[in-house]
């Protein structure tokens, strides 16, 4: 009977390999974006994150995931959250790389692209962690609007020091940074918000209020302070809410519990009470939705960077899978109608991987015109079609790797976590139909419709289905008097935007199968759709994750 247990044909876990120097739609956004970035460190932190010991970190991390202790022993109130260790091992790697503040800092030519592409390869690791890091970059450049704050938090907010202790900031050497935006009632509508901010003194800090309230959704309620919105006299305004007060006192901030999530589970989101806390005013009252529009931007291309990472992944489990179980006598790679699946996700991965990283290189260049329009173009377009897509690619990934992908254990176990994140983006930081009145909003200044006609311009005759795309995409702006088709424009601007960068930095197979398929209706209402004439060959093998 011993020999009923042989273990055979089951592919070998996808570990101990590097990240960046597999993911060659990646290396070839940088190369269009940023041609002159030094990716020396992209690819040691590749390689760090492909390892099978920090595998472990991201397995354990969600397995043993945080617990709130609300009071001590002797029943004073700490609300602390308590996380394993695994946890800390990878914000200590994600502050290391700088994926939280090194663009604020740094002083090469493309900051902002070379920290997405580590976060985006960092969200193939684990993207629960990933949350505080987002929200410390998104937040750090809002923090500006009071500049005694700034003073003082600025450089320890970029250090890539990482100190998970509650202690004040100035014994600390590196700082994280959380946002309180949602409440129950409201959601994204945050005018609806009732929490209030009441006139409590002046200090070093500038103006100080006491905030009396509650917050539905608060992400990592660990870190060291906190951008909240709350009503004053003059309407909403933005607050920073700092744990630990100047005193050494604890902030009045009381954990309720925390929330249990279809996924992110290392990370901690919680819901607050806050009882007279005290808070510093950032800019000026009743100013709050300019500075967390100012937030939302960041956080939004992170949601696009997140989600493409993610689809990488599952790209990657699938062909290492594929590439190694054999059915029907051949490789399941070989086999035909997997063949058509897996080039059809790797067209959406690459897809994905050239819009982020696009919209990424619009930040690094905020004094270029047209930089800044598409900015304000492509953050809610990338925002809604990248994450919109992911967990049907997710699912489909999946179903690669049949039940030993739908299972928690092991190496494939990857692929189950990688499905239960991927509605997070789409979610978090305005879901569909938010983004797609912001693309309206946008679409509203003249500059945005001609920076979008110049970004295609480069694709022109390069393609039939998208010349024809393009050419109608100006009349349907115009001519669009109701929201109600705004996400199907949000869609079509997407598509035309990624396969004019698809032209630019993918092989011209690549650039074929997605005109063709996304563009000139040669494909289904699935993945594993595309046409008889794909060269399916070129495709797979470039995506290839060993």
């Amino acid at each position: 009977m011993n020999s009923t247990h042989e273990v055979f044909n089951q592919p070998a876990p996808l570990a101990d390999y590097n990240l960046f120097e597999t993911n060659r739609p990646l290396r070839d956004a940088l190369k269009f974006n940023a041609p002159a970035l030094d990716t020396t460190g992209l690819r040691q932190l590749g390689a760090t994150l492909g390892s099978g010991a920090m595998q472990t970190h991201a397995r354990l991390a969600n397995v043993h995931g945080p617990v709130l202790h609300s009071h001590d022993r002797f029943g004073r109130r700490v609300d602390q959250v308590e996380f394993h260790p695994s946890y800390h091992e990878l914000m200590k790697l994600a502050t290391g790389a700088g994926l939280h503040g090194s663009p604020w800092s740094d002083e090469d030519a493309s900051p902002h692209v070379r920290r997405a592409a580590g976060f985006m390869l960092f969200t193939e690791l684990e993207p629960s962690t990933l949350c505080p890091i987002s929200m410390s970059y998104a937040a750090t450049p809002a923090l500006r609007g009071n500049t005694a704050i700034y003073a003082d938090w600025g450089p320890r907010l970029a250090s890539r020091a990482y100190d998970p202790e509650l202690k004040p900031w100035q014994a600390k050497a590196g700082l994280t940074m959380g946002m309180g935006m949602t409440e129950k009632q409201g959601g994204s509508d945050v005018r609806a918000n009732t929490t209030r901010a009441e006139p409590a003194g002046l200090d070093g800090w500038g103006e100080r209020y006491a905030i009396t309230g509650h917050k539905w959704f608060f992400s990592a309620p660990m870190c060291d302070a906190f951008l909240v919105l709350a009503q004053t006299q003059s309407g909403l305004s933005c607050f920073f809410l700092p744990r630990v007060l100047p005193d050494g006192g604890l902030n009045a901030i009381r954990i309720q519990r925390l929330k249990d999530k279809l996924g992110n589970k290392a990370n901690a989101s919680s819901e607050v009470e806050f009882e007279g806390a005290q808070a510093w005013l950032v800019g000026g009252e009743g100013r709050g939705i300019p500075q967390i529009l100012e937030m939302g931007t960041m956080t939004r291309l992170d949601c696009a960077l997140g989600t493409s990472g993610l689809m990488r992944q599952a790209l990657a489990l699938a062909l290492n899978h594929t590439s190694q179980r054999k059915a029907f006598g051949k490789l399941l790679v070989d086999q035909p109608l997997m063949r058509n699946v897996l080039a059809d996700l790797a067209l959406e991965s690459e897809a994905a991987t050239a819009l982020a990283m696009r919209l990424a290189r619009a930040f690094d260049r905020p004094g270029d015109a047209h930089e800044a329009a598409m900015a304000r173009l492509l953050t809610p377009v990338a925002k809604f079609w990248i994450c919109k897509r992911g967990s049907h690619f997710a699912q489909e990934a999946m179903e690669c790797l049949g039940g030993n992908g739908y299972v928690e254990e092991g190496g494939e176990g990857i692929m189950a976590r990688v499905y239960r994140e991927m509605p997070l983006n789409s979610i978090w930081e305005g879901a569909g139909n938010i983004m797609a009145l912001d693309l309206l909003r946008a679409l509203r200044k003249a500059d945005a419709v001609a920076a979008l006609a110049q970004e295609l311009a480069a694709a022109k005759g390069a393609h039939p289905a998208l010349d024809k795309l393009a050419a109608a995409l100006p009349t349907r702006i115009e001519e669009m008097a109701s929201e109600v088709e705004a996400r199907r424009l949000a869609q079509d601007v997407a598509l035309a935007v990624q396969a004019a960068l698809l032209l630019q930095t993918a092989p011209a197979a690549v650039f074929a199968a997605f005109c063709d398929s996304r563009l000139a209706g040669n494909w289904g209402q699935s993945f594993g759709t595309l046409g008889a004439g794909t060269d399916f060959d070129a495709i797979i093998a470039r995506a290839m994750p060993r």
